[in-house]
C-alpha cells in the first residue's frame, strides 16, 4: 500500500509539473508576439524616417516627412496590434474562412463567394486615382513590412490565435481594403432582410391592412398602398418553411436590427457656449473582443487627423483634423432590390428579361475545407445581379417554383470609388470641401455630419439607385425581374441625396431617423432605422439654448427611454394601483408590486435598478402574446419589440386593437388583458431566471456588454482571458444604446452599440475627446486589450488631441521605422 501511495504522488506531483510546463509553454509561445513598441527598425520602400508615437492608451500618433510613408506607418501599427482580426476580415471577404474553421463556417463562405464582393473589391482597384493607389499600396506595404518582421524574427506568428488555428497570412493588398469597405457594407445592409420579412407578412396575413401595424412606416407623410405579395408574385405558399441564417460569429449576415446604426449630432457656434462648433458621433456595431475601431493619429501634409479607424483600412471613419470634424450614421437608404427571376421552362441555365430568356453569367468556384474535400459551387448573376440561394435570409419561402432569387446592391459595384472619396475627405479644410470631396462615395450609405469652425452640415453619401415611377412594389418588396420598370435605372445624381447646411436652428443631429420625406422615386428609403432615439435627442437640444463639450456628452451617455415614458402610461392605464388587497406571494400582488416600481419609474434604464428589467420583460412578453395568434411561427422573426405597433394596437389606430383579441379563444380579449397577462408572464419568468424579490434585481446584471472573442469566446478557461463582459446601462430605445440580443436564454444581453464615442470641440480642438469599447491591442495577454473598457462603461474618455508634446509626455513606447538602404 505504501509503495502504491509513493507511485501515486510522484505520478500526481509528475501531472502538477507536466501542466506547469504546459502553461509555460503556452504563455511563453503567446507573449512572443507582444509586439514591442520602443524600437528602431529599418525597412524596405521608406522615403524617410518616421515616427510612431504611442500614447499612455497605446493609441499611435504618426509623424513623418510624406504621407505614403505615415499611411505604410499606420499599416505596420494595424499590423502590430490587430494582425488577426485583419485576416478575419479578409478571408471573411474573400469567403476562405472554412479553410481555417472547417465545416462550420461553409455556409458563411457559400453566401459570401455568391455575392462575389472580393472579385468586385479587385475589379474597383482599377477605379482608383493615382493617389489612392499610391496610399493603399503604401499602407499594404507597411503591413506586410511586419508579416517579414514576424517571420524573420520569430514573433509568435503575429497573434497568439494563429498557434490554434493554422491560418497562413499571404501578403496584403490594396483590393484586400477595398474588400473590407464592402464587408462594413454587407454588415450594415438591412433592406434585403425587410423586403423578405414584408413579403413574407403580406402572404401570412389574412387582413392586409394589419401590415401597416406589424411593419409601420416612420411617421411622416401616408404612403402609397402596396399590392399584396401574392398578387406580384403568384404561386408561393402563405407559411413557407423557415431557415436559419448562419450563427458563426465571425458571419457578417446580419438580421436588420442588428444592420448597424449610430448617433451624430452638431451644434453652430450660435448654439455652443463656448462660441466654436460642436460635434458628438457614436457609431454602433456588433460588439466584439477586441473591438473594430482602432484609435490612431496621422500627421498628413494637409494637417493632422485623428479619430477611429477599422483595421484593415487605411481611413480615419470618424474623427478630426484641425479645420474639420466628421461623422458618420447608417443612413437607411434603400439600396438593394430583391427580384424574383424567372426559369426558362426549357432550360433552366436562362432567365427571363424584358426582351426574352438569356443565358445566367456563370462562374465555379472552388471551397476549400479543412480536414474535408473542396467544394465547388456555380456562382450565377442576373442582369439585375447575383443569383441568391434560398436560404439566404428566407429567400425560398416567398420564391415559387421554377424561379431564383437576385439581389441588386450598390455595394456590388466594381467601379467603387469609396475609398478614394474617403481619403480625400481626410484632407478637406471646410464643410464644403467636404461635401465636395466625398462625392464620389459609393457605399455603405451613411449620413456624413461635418463641423468646421464657422459652420455645420449633414450630407447623406452613397449611390442612391434610380427606379422607375411605375415600379411595381416601389423597393418594398420582392419583384418579377424580367419587367423593365421593376428594374434599376442606373443612379441619381449626388445633388438629389439629402443634405442640411447652415441649418437656422444651429442644430443639426440624426439618430438613423426618417430625415427627408419625398415621394417616391426620390424618397430615398421607406424603412428607416429609429423612431425613438430622436425623440429623446430633440428634447435634450431643445432643453438648453446653448450646448457645451460637455451636454454632447451628456446627451451622448443619456440612458432616459423615450419608448418607455410614452408606452408604459398606455399599457398600463387600467392597471395602474388597481385590484383589491391580496396576500404575499399571489400573482395580483407581485403584479401591484411591480406597477408600484413601475409607476414611480423616471424611464432611466439605470443598470443599478430593477425597474428597467421588470419593463423590458414586460413588453416582450406583451408583442409575444400579441403576434403569435397572427403570425403562427412567423412570430419568432420578431426578436425585438416594435414600439409603434404597440402603439398602433392600444390607441386603436385603424382598427390595430384586433390584434389584442385572441383568434382562437371565444371572448373577445382586449388590450388591457393582454397587458394584465403579459405582466405575469413576464414577472414569472423574471422569478424562475432572477429570483422573487422585486426590489433587489439589477437591469445590469441582465444587461451585460458582450465583448466576445469572435473565435476563442466559446472555448473553456480561454474565453475568461478573451471575454469582456460588463454591466451596462441604456437598452434599445436610449441615446446611450444597447441593443439587446432578443433571443435566447439570455435576451436583454447588450449585444450591438457604441463601439467607439467621440465628441470634437472646436473652440478648443485639443480639448476633444475619444474612446472604443475594449483596447487598443488585440492581444489578449496585452494591458491594452481591455484597458478602455471601464473607462468606456463609466461613461468616460481619452483626450484627444494632436498635440505632439502631449503625446510624447506619456508615452508606452516609440517606433523608429527608417529606410533601409
Amino acid at each position: 500500500m505504501g509503495l502504491l501511495f509513493t507511485w501515486l504522488m510522484r505520478l500526481a506531483a509528475a501531472s502538477v509539473v507536466l501542466v506547469v510546463l504546459g502553461v509555460c509553454m503556452v504563455y511563453y509561445l503567446a507573449s512572443r508576439s507582444l509586439p514591442d513598441y520602443d524600437k528602431v527598425l529599418k525597412l524596405p520602400y521608406l522615403t524617410a524616417p518616421v515616427e510612431i508615437v504611442r500614447d499612455n492608451a497605446n493609441v499611435p500618433h504618426i509623424f513623418g516627412e510624406a504621407d505614403p510613408d505615415v499611411f505604410y506607418a499606420l499599416g505596420y501599427a494595424h499590423a502590430q496590434d490587430r494582425l488577426w482580426q485583419m485576416t478575419m476580415l479578409r478571408r471573411t471577404a474573400q469567403g476562405r474562412l472554412s479553410e481555417v474553421f472547417g465545416t462550420a463556417t461553409v455556409n458563411i463562405d457559400k453566401l459570401v463567394r455568391r455575392l462575389d464582393i472580393y472579385a468586385r473589391a479587385v475589379a474597383s482597384v482599377d477605379a482608383q486615382d493615382d493617389r489612392t493607389m499610391l496610399l493603399l499600396r503604401a499602407y499594404a506595404t507597411g503591413v506586410n513590412a511586419r508579416l517579414d518582421e514576424i517571420n524573420s524574427s520569430a514573433l509568435g506568428r503575429g497573434a497568439p490565435e494563429m498557434f490554434i488555428f493554422n491560418a497562413p497570412v499571404s501578403a496584403w493588398r490594396p483590393a484586400d481594403s477595398l474588400a473590407i469597405i464592402k464587408l462594413m457594407g454587407l454588415q450594415l445592409s438591412g433592406h434585403l432582410d425587410k423586403e423578405v420579412l414584408r413579403a413574407r407578412m403580406s402572404l401570412a396575413l389574412s387582413d392586409a391592412d394589419r401590415l401597416a401595424d406589424i411593419l409601420p412606416d416612420a411617421p411622416g407623410s401616408g404612403i402609397a398602398a402596396l399590392p399584396e405579395y401574392a398578387q406580384l408574385v403568384p404561386g408561393v405558399s402563405r407559411f413557407a418553411e423557415a431557415t436559419e441564417m448562419p450563427t458563426h460569429p465571425l458571419s457578417p449576415f446580419n438580421r436588420s436590427v442588428f444592420a448597424g446604426a449610430s448617433n451624430a449630432w452638431a451644434a453652430a457656434p450660435t448654439r455652443s457656449a463656448s462660441g466654436g462648433t460642436l460635434l458628438a458621433n457614436d457609431p454602433h456595431l456588433g460588439f466584439t473582443a477586441p473591438a473594430i475601431w482602432y484609435l490612431a493619429r496621422l500627421q498628413l501634409q494637409s494637417g493632422g487627423v485623428i479619430g477611429a479607424t477599422i483595421p484593415g483600412m487605411p481611413l480615419v471613419l470618424s474623427g478630426r483634423s484641425e479645420a474639420l470634424g466628421w461623422g458618420l450614421t447608417s443612413a437607411g437608404m434603400d439600396d438593394q432590390d430583391v427580384y424574383i427571376e424567372a426559369l426558362n421552362p426549357e432550360n433552366p441555365e436562362e432567365y427571363r428579361t424584358p426582351d426574352g430568356y438569356k443565358r445566367f453569367e456563370t462562374r465555379g468556384s472552388i471551397i476549400n475545407i479543412k480536414d474535408e474535400t473542396p467544394i465547388t459551387i456555380t456562382l450565377r448573376w442576373t442582369d439585375n445581379g447575383p443569383v441568391l440561394p434560398g436560404t439566404h435570409y428566407n429567400l425560398a419561402s416567398i420564391t415559387p417554383p421554377g424561379h431564383v432569387a437576385s439581389l441588386a446592391w450598390t455595394v456590388l459595384s466594381p467601379k467603387d470609388t469609396s475609398m478614394a472619396a474617403a481619403l480625400r475627405l481626410m484632407e478637406a479644410q471646410s464643410v464644403q470641401d467636404g461635401i465636395d470631396a466625398i462625392e464620389g462615395f459609393i457605399a455603405p450609405a451613411q449620413n456624413l455630419m461635418l463641423v468646421d469652425r464657422e459652420n455645420i452640415a449633414m450630407k447623406m453619401i452613397g449611390a442612391m439607385p434610380r427606379r422607375d415611377v411605375q415600379h411595381q412594389s416601389q423597393g418594398r418588396l420582392p419583384s418579377p425581374g424580367w419587367i423593365e420598370a421593376n428594374r434599376w435605372q442606373g443612379r441619381l445624381p449626388y445633388a438629389s441625396n439629402p443634405s442640411f447646411v447652415a441649418p437656422n436652428g444651429g442644430i443639426l443631429g440624426n439618430s438613423n431617423n426618417k430625415i427627408v420625406d419625398r415621394p417616391f422615386p426620390n424618397h430615398v428609403s421607406f424603412d428607416w432605422g429609429d423612431t425613438q432615439r430622436v425623440q429623446r435627442w430633440q428634447r435634450l437640444m431643445q432643453a438648453r439654448e446653448v450646448h457645451t463639450r460637455d451636454s454632447f456628452i451628456e446627451a451622448q451617455l443619456d440612458t432616459v427611454s423615450f419608448t418607455a415614458r410614452s408606452l408604459l402610461p398606455l399599457i398600463g392605464a387600467e392597471l395602474w394601483f388597481t385590484g383589491e388587497a391580496a396576500p404575499e406571494g399571489t400573482p395580483l400582488r407581485k403584479r401591484q408590486r411591480a406597477l408600484t416600481l413601475l409607476a414611480g419609474w423616471s424611464g432611466e434604464m439605470n443598470e443599478h435598478m430593477p425597474e428597467p428589467l421588470i419593463y423590458m420583460a414586460w413588453l416582450r412578453s406583451l408583442q409575444a402574446r400579441m403576434v403569435q395568434d397572427e403570425l403562427g411561427p412567423l412570430a419568432s422573426e420578431l426578436t425585438h419589440v416594435e414600439p409603434l405597433f404597440i402603439e398602433r394596437a392600444f390607441r386603436d389606430i385603424d382598427g390595430a386593437s384586433v390584434w389584442c383579441d385572441v383568434i382562437q379563444s371565444a371572448p373577445v380579449e382586449t388590450c388591457a388583458d393582454m397587458a394584465r397577462l403579459a405582466l405575469d408572464d413576464a414577472l414569472i419568468w423574471i422569478e424562475e431566471t432572477w429570483g422573487p424579490a422585486l426590489e433587489t434585481l439589477r437591469w445590469g446584471d441582465a444587461h451585460q456588454a458582450t465583448h466576445d472573442h469572435p473565435v476563442l469566446g466559446e472555448v473553456p478557461i480561454l474565453r475568461f482571458f478573451v471575454n469582456i463582459r460588463q454591466s451596462t446601462n441604456g437598452g434599445d430605445n436610449t441615446l446611450q444604446r444597447g441593443l439587446t440580443s432578443g433571443s435566447g436564454p439570455d435576451p436583454f444581453h447588450n449585444v450591438h452599440g457604441a463601439g467607439y464615442r467621440g465628441v470634437y470641440d472646436f473652440a478648443d480642438p485639443d480639448s476633444s475627446v475619444f474612446v472604443t469599447s475594449t483596447g487598443q491591442s488585440g492581444h489578449f495577454l496585452s494591458r491594452h486589450y481591455d484597458d478602455l473598457a471601464q473607462l468606456w462603461r463609466r461613461g468616460e474618455y481619452i483626450p484627444m488631441s494632436l498635440d505632439e508634446d502631449l503625446a510624447r509626455a506619456a508615452a508606452v513606447g516609440v517606433t523608429v521605422l527608417q529606410p533601409r538602404p
